[in-house]
């Protein structure tokens, strides 16, 4: 393995997979968020590092790994790509607008359920956790699509961008 190689992030062949080796939140407008948020982020951000599929299409894209800073700015989410030298590849910006709905419906679930672990049964607690995670699969899963003609991402890379997203669009 070449000397200073990340063992996480390159194959049985030694090539770099098509992945994101750096992410950074614009998190300057916020001031701070529950204790239950900041640890869906972090294990999102740990995950998300851990493990993921990212991978720019298209004719002439540059190469993975990536770095890649996430920002809310103007209603929209805005995905800053560049390479390990911190070189520019690109921006994708995305309308936040599709996703108002399902975020709106995610973070009254996530209520409902870290309200829930705090008193209710583990059997209704069940209840609430797997509509909590088949919102979070619905929120991915545009997610996904809706970068499909920039980027592939698997299911597993789009459920931790949205868990960021949504991350990034509380405003405490």
């Amino acid at each position: 393995m070449p000397s200073g190689a990340d063992p996480k992030h390159l194959s049985d062949t030694d090539e770099p997979k098509n992945s994101i080796v750096k992410i950074m939140l614009d998190e300057g407008s916020f001031l701070r968020r529950r204790p239950e948020v900041e640890h869906e982020r972090a294990v999102a951000l740990f995950d998300l590092l851990e493990r993921n599929t990212f991978e720019l299409s298209g004719e002439g894209a540059v190469p993975s790994p990536y770095h890649v800073s996430l920002a809310l700015k103007d209603d929209r989410l805005v995905f800053v790509l560049s390479t390990p030298k911190d070189e520019l590849i690109q921006d994708i910006v995305l309308s936040v607008r599709p996703f108002r709905s399902i975020i709106k419906d995610y973070f009254m679930i996530c209520e409902s359920y870290f309200d829930a672990i705090k008193t209710m049964s583990p059997t209704k607690i069940e209840a609430i956790d797997m509509g909590r995670r088949g919102l979070h699969s619905e929120g991915a899963e545009m997610l996904k699509e809706r970068l499909s003609e920039h980027i592939v991402l698997d299911h597993d890379t789009a459920r931790r961008l949205f868990t960021l997203l949504c991350v990034l669009h509380m405003r405490v």
